[in-house]
């Protein structure tokens, strides 16, 4: 999987098809919704100004068997991960050495214990997940593996914009002549895409699980939404396709506005009962600037609106628990069947805790003295956190032992290589890139599995020297997967 795989890759069109076809592609995107609000500095008053989101121009090739391989984990994934959200003993384990030098997961946990000794009001968990995977290729193998880079259980974003960008090259595939140069683009080699639907669904089934049809669910969002558009594709969603009306606050205004019926412990927002609570936001500790926001954190968590997620599975979906399910043994304990064991460690790269245990200090030893392998991952979503290479010794001899527990270090994984062309802000870019594949999974339950299903993909693509990875941090491109 060297860039010599595809020589070819993509076609060779001229300035003025280049040109033809950039044009189709942003007048598609326009006036299909593959948008997103344009930069502070370029929008219009009052947010009535839109641009087409970061796409890339071509489907990037990707093998089918790996495609395959990661759709196949997702259920596994999904299952797991619930079943570690109710694992009192592995939380404590697990998250209580972070608590001690990381604040924000400190909060959370400090909530999950208040539930857990409270007693929990609602037993289902909604997950909307994103598995991400980075193709790997080992020394002298002619194959690509996947290698999983971090297991999502909040605000699993871009489902939406996803579909719409794999709709846009189906489009362009089908409409023009300029592919005629390339065998790999095939209209039957872009696999159907069923996140815009698979995500609104599992919304509205939690909803009829919570057996209230005149409730509506809430939105949890940030005050000042910039890239909203993946969000109001599932309000329409929701409303067009199940009927459910959905309503956005922010967890200042939930803080305000909230009330729990004293009998029910039903949530109570603007005189409506709310049946299911989605984060769309909550993830980071700039999310959580005051107590307010922690309030409400602790309101919503006491209802019985089924949470997506519950403070549990964002507990689980830190790197911490990533770091410690590969450790020998571990993940074995929690996945029973042997064959499905083997799947998932197979999709684990090296991880290796960073605390004072004699295992920390012999990767931090390795860290110092070979940073170009390895990133240092800290208890963070939403990109742009992680440490690379030449910047770990550093970050490593500034911070004390105890403050190295909130980080873990994992091998970095080098992807192979291709070219391809991407459109940012109605300007192209050629170069050589790398991809990085998203699975959504959307789990329910409670001491039973009520539904466990995939949830379609994700493709992002960014340039080959940039490390992290997040379209909404402007890293990358939301792409679609040519399947090979």
């Amino acid at each position: 999987m060297s860039k010599s795989f595809f020589p070819e890759y993509p076609p060779n069109l001229s300035n003025d098809n280049l040109q033809s076809l950039q044009e189709l592609a942003i007048d598609w995107s326009l006036s299909h919704g593959l948008v997103i609000r344009p930069p502070t500095n370029l929008a219009l008053s009052n947010n009535s100004s839109v641009m087409h989101a970061p796409i890339s121009l071509f489907p990037s090739p990707f093998p089918k068997k790996t495609f395959y391989q990661a759709i196949e984990l997702q259920p596994v994934f999904n299952l797991l991960f619930h079943k570690l959200s109710r694992n009192h003993e592995f939380i404590t384990q697990v998250i209580e050495e972070v608590t001690k030098v990381d604040d924000f997961i400190d909060e959370l946990y400090k909530i999950y214990l208040k539930i857990k000794e409270e007693g929990i009001a609602q037993p289902i968990s909604l997950g909307l997940h994103r598995s991400d995977y980075l193709l790997h290729v080992p020394q002298d193998a002619s194959e690509a593996n996947v290698l999983q880079v971090e297991f999502n259980t909040i605000s699993s974003s871009f489902s939406s914009l996803s579909f719409l960008t794999g709709e846009l090259h189906r489009y362009l595939l089908e409409s023009t002549k300029y592919f005629n140069s390339s065998e790999l683009l095939k209209i039957d080699s872009l696999p159907l895409n069923d996140a815009m639907t698979s995500l609104p669904k599992g919304i509205a089934k939690a909803h009829e699980l919570y057996g209230s049809p005149n409730a509506v669910v809430m939105m949890v969002v940030i005050g000042e939404e910039r890239n909203a558009f993946d969000q109001r594709w599932i309000e329409y969603n929701l409303l067009n396709n199940h009927k459910i009306h959905i309503i956005r606050k922010t967890l200042a205004e939930i803080d305000q506005q909230g009330k729990l019926d004293p009998e029910t412990h039903a949530l109570i927002i603007d005189d409506k009962e709310i049946s299911v609570t989605y984060f769309r936001s909550g993830y980071a500790p700039e999310l959580h600037p005051t107590k307010k926001e922690w309030d409400a954190r602790l309101l919503i968590e006491r209802s019985k609106s089924i949470k997506c997620p519950t403070v549990a599975y964002q507990l689980v979906g830190t790197k911490k628990v990533q770091q410690v399910l590969a450790m020998p043994g571990v993940l074995e304990k929690y996945v029973t069947n042997a064959t499905d064991a083997k799947k998932l460690r197979a999709s684990f790269a090296g991880l290796y805790p960073l605390d004072s245990s004699s295992e920390g200090e012999a990767a931090v030893k390795l860290a110092l003295e070979n940073p170009e392998r390895f990133v240092m991952k800290p208890q963070r979503e939403g990109g742009g956190n992680n440490i690379y290479t030449k910047d770990i010794p550093p970050k490593l001899l500034e911070i004390s032992t105890s403050e190295r527990s909130s980080y873990i270090l994992m091998d970095l994984i080098q992807p192979p290589s291709m070219r391809n062309i991407i459109l940012r802000q109605g300007e192209l870019v050629k170069g050589e890139m790398i991809s990085e594949l998203g699975i959504y999974g959307v789990f329910i339950g409670n001491d039973d599995v009520i539904v466990n299903e995939i949830g379609g993909h994700l493709l992002r693509t960014k340039g080959r020297e940039t490390n992290e990875g997040g379209v909404a941090t402007g890293f990358a491109v939301i792409d679609s997967p040519l399947l090979v």
